[in-house]
């Protein structure tokens, strides 16, 4: 260290001056610029709006709250589910209806809420494809009974209705993945969320036997019972009697 800090000085004077060469450990220092590598970084991109934010987490707890109300109803229809008739076919699959459409509902809320890159395009993809598989397996279940009645064919159409909203589910779910920003597409997400509450209580209320009242039931029911009192033929008076005619004639 003494060697490197020597300062030369000239013969016969006082004045000292540099030395010819930079110090060693000044010339091994070499200050080259620092080359910063830039890694790519993990953008959390804000794909849910804000603005519903709060509607997904209430929808959450409405789906969870749904989803264990629907074992309660499962558990007392169980007579009716056990059934190996056609009926309990068709009790046992608006049962998996109302349980596919809450959770539908339930993991796009879920996964809608957590910060990241685009989860709900992905969620949307996946509940939508189940829903589909399961759509089909209903249907090739109602083909299997090989019955042709009023009942039957108002599941059938539901169940086409239900595939219906799974297809556009499953459209918006490609299209949020394609354009993370697309809020027109989140909020189709939201209606179909709604959609699939009010799908899932309507099955629910059919499993478990509910009354169904509609006006096309009471009108035909009305028309029936006017038409049957209509019918019914009027008792035959009893002729008058010649007692009658007698004091009559007095």
């Amino acid at each position: 260290m003494h060697a490197e800090q020597h300062i030369l000085t000239r013969a016969g004077g006082g004045n000292r001056i540099p030395p010819r060469h930079p110090p060693m450990r000044a010339r091994s220092l070499n200050l080259r610029p620092v080359v910063t590598r830039r890694f790519p970084t993990c953008n959390n991109h804000q794909v849910v709006p804000a603005s519903y934010r709060d509607f997904f987490a209430a929808s959450a707890g409405v789906a969870g709250t749904l989803i264990g109300l629907l074992f309660v109803a499962i558990s007392v229809a169980s007579d009716r589910l056990a059934r190996a008739e056609a009926d309990g076919q068709l009790h046992r699959i608006r049962a998996v209806a109302a349980l596919t459409a809450f959770t539908n509902s339930l993991a796009v809320s879920l996964f809608a809420l957590i910060p990241g890159h685009n989860k709900i395009g992905s969620t949307a993809i996946s509940v939508a494809a189940v829903g589909l598989t399961f759509v089909a397996a209903s249907l090739l279940s109602l083909i299997r009974l090989r019955q042709v009645r009023r009942t039957i064919v108002r599941d059938a159409l539901f169940l086409i209705g239900l595939a219906v909203i799974f297809v556009i589910e499953l459209i918006e779910g490609i299209d949020i993945s394609a354009q993370a920003g697309d809020s027109g597409a989140v909020d189709t997400i939201a209606i179909l969320v709604v959609i699939c509450f009010l799908i899932g209580i309507a099955r629910s209320w059919e499993l478990i036997g509910g009354p169904s009242i509609g006006i096309r039931h009471e009108v035909t029911a009305l028309v029936r019972a006017h038409g049957e009192s209509g019918d019914v033929p009027q008792e035959p008076q009893p002729p008058a009697s010649a007692t009658d005619d007698g004091s009559a004639g007095r």
